[in-house]
């Protein structure tokens, strides 16, 4: 469904149903839900572990209300942006200042509250990062996506589910060359995600990570990322840094080719499906079979 199609049918229920599924990006829903289940794997110690009301509702929060906060709070504050933007007239909703946007942004912040009373204080805290993450970003006054390396620096949230998850069903904290490597990896994957913008947010005057380093540092600067990541989990076991050597592998061959960051933009999900697919069944095979 195009923008204008999605804005001609805003009055209605299913319009409005519609402008939000698009707003969620469905593309990128996995971003949040997968970590959850890489998270629930690696801490499970026993098959009954796996598949319980706590981590039934992670996945489903995580999977759809965690998206449309996440997007809903960008696409409100970044609408003057997104004005000028190419994406959001194809692929992702632009806001034109719907009212029932924000209110819909307000219920997914409130749906977390339920979700808690499943988990131990101790993830509680990752929740909390997440969501407080999730505002600062795109929100004012922080509005740490105009920051150039903090708009990097705090995609880390992404993998907060995960963690979360993690601690619900092992009871403790994942290691720390696990968090380590998984924010370098969600620092990669936001700044990579952020060179189709470059020439978007240079008009806007907005300045990010992207926009300072130009295109071709970006590329090394998020190499830098992932090759650090691949190391940190490779201090853990060799499979997992072999893994995650996909990503430097995947940025070096997009920038050494002919092939349009725009149109590699859109392969990343099914990279990071694929990645994230074969870390879950590592888990897994480790705790059914070793």
């Amino acid at each position: 469904m195009t923008d204008g199609n999605l804005a001609r049918t805003h009055s209605s229920p299913t319009g409005r149903l519609a402008y939000l599924l698009v707003l969620s990006r469905p593309r990128f829903w996995l971003y949040l839900a997968g970590p959850v289940l890489v998270g629930v794997a690696y801490g499970a110690g026993s098959s009954n572990d796996l598949v319980t009301p706590t981590t039934v509702a992670l996945f489903a929060y995580f999977l759809v209300p965690a998206n449309v906060f996440l997007y809903g709070i960008n696409d409100v504050y970044d609408r003057d942006i997104d004005a000028d933007n190419p994406k959001k007239a194809g692929r992702e909703a632009r806001y034109e200042g719907q009212r029932f946007v924000p209110a819909v942004v307000a219920v997914c912040v409130a749906l977390a509250i339920p979700l808690l009373a499943l988990l131990s204080l101790s993830a509680w805290a990752w929740i909390a990062v997440f969501l407080l993450l999730g505002a600062a970003y795109s929100a004012p006054p922080a509005r740490f996506k105009t920051t150039p390396f903090l708009d990097s620096l705090s995609n880390g949230l992404y993998v907060t589910p995960g963690i979360a998850a993690y601690v619900a069903v092992s009871g403790s904290q994942p290691p720390l060359l696990a968090i380590v490597g998984a924010w370098l990896w969600a620092m990669g994957m936001h700044t990579f995600s952020a060179i189709p913008d470059i020439e978007p947010d240079r008009r806007a005057r907005v300045r990010t990570t992207a926009t300072v380093l130009g295109e071709a540092r970006t590329y090394a600067y998020c190499g830098a990322c992932w090759l650090a990541a691949a190391v940190s989990f490779g201090a853990i076991d060799y499979r997992l840094g072999a893994a995650l050597a996909v990503y430097p592998v995947f940025v070096a061959g997009v920038a050494a080719s002919s092939v349009s960051v725009h149109r590699a933009y859109w392969w990343f999900p099914a990279v990071n499906t694929l990645v994230g697919t074969l870390l879950t069944m590592g888990g897994l095979w480790w705790l059914l079979y070793e």
